[in-house]
């Protein structure tokens, strides 16, 4: 019953599909969750499914992906996209760190975070389109790989701030729930995508190490802001590795 609960409130903090009769969330039900983000992340993309169908038969693949990461966006409210357009109006700032991480907690958009989210969107587009014929396992493993960058990131990297969800976030996150995790993660990308699914996973491993590493070193850490950030790329990167192997 209690991982039931865990699933439940894993949908409720990454989506905005309606789950009735939950208690209030708090600082300690949202961090027991994140075992359930990338199943959660399974979950969007096969919500998208019948949507992409449509949307193939009526305009095509291009407007098919551009009907898909909208509707993407607007299903998980947003969450990543925010904290990916906070993160680089802090980390492209090049200020020193305790106003980088002033700059990201600040509401309003920036120019770099403008830019951010324009290109990660384009890009969306572009690679899902391209993607052809694989692009339901495009919109199955992107947002699968992108929430299990997030765990990556929680699990290995430390907090940039004392307080807040993160530092939560990381004492929640028991090894052993990292390692159920990623192997429920390889299983379902293996099924769905067989081993070119498994390569984009790799690549979003490189990926989210190098951008941890890097945001690490400028902030101290990581926030939750960053966890949105390695998200959205990780999806990006999803999309790429397989809009490359329609043409290869």
């Amino acid at each position: 019953m209690n991982n039931l609960f865990s699933l439940f409130e894993a949908i409720r903090f990454l989506t905005i599909i309606p789950i009735p009769l939950l208690p209030t969330m708090d600082e300690k039900s949202i961090p027991r969750s994140i075992v359930w983000f990338p199943i959660v992340g399974l979950i969007i993309g096969a919500v998208l499914l019948p949507l992409g169908v449509v949307a193939g038969w009526l305009w095509g693949d291009l407007g098919r992906a551009a009907v898909l990461v909208v509707a993407w966006a607007v299903l998980t409210g947003g969450l990543h996209l925010d904290g990916l357009s906070d993160t680089f109006d802090g980390v492209w700032s090049w200020r020193p760190r305790e106003r980088k991480l002033e700059i990201m907690q600040d509401s309003r958009i920036g120019t770099m975070g403008t830019l951010a989210l324009v290109a990660v969107l384009l890009l969306k587009c572009v690679w899902l389109a391209g993607a052809g014929e694989l692009w339901w396992q495009a919109v199955l493993l992107a947002p699968l790989w992108g929430r299990w960058a997030d765990s990556y990131g929680i699990h290995w990297f430390p907090p940039a701030r004392e307080g807040g969800l993160g530092r939560t976030f990381q004492a929640e996150l028991q090894p052993r729930h990292f390692i159920i995790t990623t192997v429920a993660t390889l299983a379902c990308a293996f099924l769905i995508g067989g081993g070119i699914a498994l390569l984009a996973g790799g690549l979003v491993w490189l990926v989210t190490w190098w951008l941890a590493h890097w945001w690490t070193r400028d902030l101290g850490g990581l926030t939750g802001d960053t966890y949105g950030a390695l998200c959205e790329i990780g999806e990006v990167v999803v999309l790429a590795t397989l809009a490359a192997a329609v043409v290869v």
